[in-house]
């Protein structure tokens, strides 16, 4: 079983727009859990998942299929969301707003109460069975205007909204994740939250939960604990000298 520590009511919410048909957004930043989320959620409700890293090269043909040649025939091949709709399985579409804006409308008619998806170069459309559900993520405190997501797009879905946990669940997670004793994780998720408020001071965000676990896993390995804090909450949040020295400040007034 994938484990998933919940933070609120996000797999009620879930569970209700899933079965409901709905379309869901995952909105929230880096490292939250939002993909752990739905892979958690795929499992619980029995549904293969179908994965999709979102980048800018993702075009909707990408996504849908294409005519390719093999053996010296052109055949077609369905794409991650063809094949999602045809097996009636969760389509995950992660940072979604990264791929290109022809990708958000080609969704767009799987979002309402069409439920199909055409595809334009085979002259047909699939009609999307009942366990197939379309799910998005983006992080709307990182890209930049130009990549926000539309609010024509964001009414489209039923909206789950994610952040850090509370202080004494994150502890939990990275005790958990990465087998740290609990006075360990503690600090980390201290050093954690100081990080969150330099974004205030030009750092783009601040330690994910998944670099605490990442710290954690170093020093359970072994290596100092300053030393596994270098390589993740300072080198991994910024090249910049100036927030590189503030952070390497910060984890030693935490780290004592």
């Amino acid at each position: 079983m994938i484990w998933y520590r919940p933070t609120g009511s996000e797999e009620t919410l879930f569970r209700t727009a899933a079965a409901h048909k709905l379309p869901v957004l995952l909105k929230g930043p880096t490292g939250c859990g939002k993909t752990r989320f739905v892979r958690h959620m795929a499992e619980a409700l029995g549904r293969p998942l179908i994965t999709v890293a979102c980048q800018e090269d993702l075009s909707a043909a990408d996504l849908t299929g294409r005519f390719v040649l093999e053996g010296g025939s052109t055949v077609w091949r369905d794409g991650p969301l063809a094949r999602a709709v045809r097996q009636g399985a969760i389509c995950y579409l992660d940072e979604v707003v990264e791929a290109r804006a022809d990708v958000l409308t080609v969704i767009h008619p799987l979002t309402d109460d069409r439920r199909m998806l055409p595809l334009e170069r085979l002259g047909e459309e699939l009609t999307c069975p009942d366990g197939f559900l379309i799910v998005v993520s983006y992080n709307p405190g990182y890209q930049s205007v130009t990549r926000e997501l539309k609010e024509s797009t964001r009414q489209r879905f039923v909206s789950i909204a994610f952040d850090y946990p509370r202080p004494e669940v994150e502890a939990e997670i990275v005790v958990h994740e990465a087998g740290c004793p609990p006075e360990v994780a503690a600090t980390l998720v201290r050093l954690g939250q100081a990080t969150r408020t330099l974004r205030a001071h030009g750092l783009r965000e601040g330690a994910s939960t998944r670099l605490l676990v990442y710290a954690a896993a170093l020093a359970q390995a072994g290596l100092p604990l300053a030393e596994a804090c270098e390589a993740t909450l300072v080198h991994s949040l910024s090249d910049d000298a100036e927030l590189v020295k503030a952070l390497r400040e910060l984890t030693r007034s935490v780290l004592g």
